[in-house]
């Protein structure tokens, strides 16, 4: 696969299209399945207060992973992102209820970095119950 959208078409802060993702009790079961990370944080309720959380929590890198979705949409290829990172400033708290969270992620290409490698920078907002939940969220993206 190859990335969808032209280098030349691109300009500084053109926006990527906002994505919205649930997340339940459900979903973190299994995603601790398929990662390995069974930590009780993100599963037991009661254990999860005991050590001073508001209530369960999701993983961080699923919350990651979650938020790059809206890049690799976009680009069309995840092969495209080049590199990605982020500082975890705030957990997503997960009730146990019919609702359960949300993740709201927004991007913009903040720059074009090299016309050869056709690399831009988009950075990242994803934010949780009002609160933003990754900082400094940055990707570097090759494009067609």
């Amino acid at each position: 696969m190859t990335a969808k959208i032209s280098y030349d078409d691109v300009e500084v802060g053109m926006e990527l299209p906002a994505q919205t993702f649930p997340v339940s009790r459900a979903t973190l079961v299994q995603y601790a399945g398929a990662s390995g990370d069974f930590n009780p944080i993100h599963w037991n309720e009661k254990f999860a207060k005991e050590v001073g959380l508001p209530d369960v929590i999701a993983h961080g890198m699923f919350t990651m992973a979650e938020a790059i979705r809206v890049v690799t949409d976009w680009a069309g290829d995840p092969g495209a992102v080049a590199e990605y990172g982020v500082r975890f400033t705030k957990p997503v708290v997960v009730p146990n209820d019919e609702t359960g969270a949300l993740i709201e992620v927004s991007a913009k290409v903040a720059a074009k970095l090299d016309d050869d490698d056709r690399t831009v920078r988009v950075d990242l907002t994803a934010m949780s119950a009002g609160q933003k939940v990754l900082g400094m969220s940055r990707a570097v993206v090759r494009l067609a």
